[in-house]
């Protein structure tokens, strides 16, 4: 007996399982919050040039003036602040309490800080609550729950045939990194990769998160859908005849096969006008690796004035 219990000391143990928490869900991307030196510079661009609706304007002493921008029945999609022009945050909705409770214990497993919206930052963003986080290269996300609809139609500044604000490009300072954390710790899946830079769909639309290898944080691009080809075409020129700087397109991706037309807003921020982009439908859909040129980039032969898309 005393052999046996020697025996059953010495022998090797098998490894504890630990159970993984699930991934936080992302259910859709909801806002873009952006910092800037001149709010009446920045709401004159969104309204006369992109074309955006404003929704309400709101200042205090302690936080300044903020100006709220709709593109689609969401209350807001975009919001220029008296801030850092390097300040931004991008806002996911999860479905529930329940599963904001569920993120900020995932958040707290992975060892990832994270602070709780007080009740002045929900209502400034509009939301019943939030919890507030960086990814591995710093970007600065926030995960709401109800985020509110509103009850009027959008009604445009111009007719840029826009119909709703769909997806952004991120900054990332290791891709390969970056990629594993929004799809094990979030939801996201690849859809395809052009070089290093990961497509990521969090639900059928072929991408609503795109990482671009860059040396800082912070978003690269906002796209914003619109009705059809021609509407693209119409604001191409437009935005010659004011002056505005086109970096890239029009073209067509063949990755997603939207055809695009990128262009330059205030403080070098790039927004997209899309149409025709791909839905992926099969969950187990492969992605497809294209290799780092501009090819990859548009199919058209367009070349891109973009730092983070140049080969």
């Amino acid at each position: 007996m005393v052999a046996d219990a020697i025996v059953a000391l010495i022998a090797p143990r098998p490894k504890r399982l630990l159970a993984r928490l699930p991934m936080i869900n992302l259910h859709d991307i909801r806002y873009i919050r952006l910092g800037s030196r001149d709010i009446e510079g920045a709401t004159r661009y969104a309204t006369s040039i992109l074309g955006l609706q404003v929704a309400q304007q709101a200042g205090n002493p302690k936080h300044g003036k903020s100006v709220y921008f709709r593109s689609d029945a969401r209350d807001h999609t975009l919001v220029y602040f008296d801030g850092d022009p390097r300040d931004h945050t991008v806002g996911f909705s999860v479905d529930s309490v329940a599963e904001l409770d569920s993120a900020a214990a995932n958040l707290d497993a992975e060892r990832i800080p994270f602070t709780r919206g007080t009740q002045e930052q929900c209502e400034a963003r509009r939301v019943e609550a939030f919890i507030n986080f960086r990814d591995p290269t710093g970007n600065a996300i926030d995960l709401c729950v109800w985020p509110h609809h509103s009850g009027t139609r959008y009604f445009p500044t111009r007719d840029a045939g826009i119909t709703g604000f769909s997806h952004i490009g991120l900054r990332t300072t290791d891709a390969k990194r970056d990629e594993r954390f929004w799809t094990t710790v979030l939801s996201a899946k690849v859809s395809d990769r052009i070089g290093p830079a990961p497509l990521l769909r969090i639900d059928e639309v072929h991408h609503k998160i795109a990482l671009f290898p860059s040396t800082f944080a912070g978003v690269q691009h906002i796209n914003h859908q619109v009705a059809e080809v021609d509407d693209i075409m119409r604001s191409w020129y437009f935005l010659k005849e004011k002056g505005i700087r086109i970096v890239f397109g029009p073209g067509r991706h063949p990755t997603s096969g939207a055809r695009f037309l990128y262009f330059e807003g205030p403080d070098g921020m790039v927004y997209e006008y899309s149409c025709g982009v791909r839905m992926v439908t099969d969950p187990e859909e492969m992605p497809r690796q294209f290799p780092f040129t501009a090819e990859s980039f548009c199919m058209w032969g367009a070349k891109p004035d973009i730092p983070e898309f140049k080969t």
